[in-house]
């Protein structure tokens, strides 16, 4: 179940550039499918940053393809699931973000192809 955490962070810090990831988590978090459109949540877009302290404590800051997303639960319950397989993480925080709105310039180019054929 998520855990609210106070919110630290600015819209115009999102999503974090790929240069500056810790691909470990970033590549486990794309093992999280989204059920409706089946695409790894990273590749979609879907996860803007990740962070961990040196005691543990993760947060995942992502959004939802739309507010009224029905899977919402089950993807935000995932991706807590998935990241607490991993040894670093003892607790894990998931702070849902609705700025910037996502939109289909955020999924991975190769994945954006293949679905609309831009």
């Amino acid at each position: 179940m998520p855990t609210n955490k106070p919110k630290t962070h600015s819209p115009k810090e999102f999503p974090r550039p790929r240069d500056q990831r810790n691909e470990k988590f970033w590549k486990e978090l794309n093992k999280v499918i989204d059920p409706e459109l089946n695409i790894g949540v990273v590749d979609l877009g879907l996860i803007y940053d990740i962070e961990i302290s040196k005691d543990g404590e993760m947060v995942v800051i992502m959004t939802l393809t739309t507010p009224t997303c029905p899977m919402g639960p089950q993807i935000i319950g995932e991706v807590e699931a998935q990241m607490l397989k991993q040894k670093e993480v003892k607790k894990i925080y998931t702070e849902i973000v609705w700025e910037p709105f996502w939109n289909e310039e955020m999924m991975d180019p190769t994945i954006r192809m293949m679905i609309m054929g831009d």
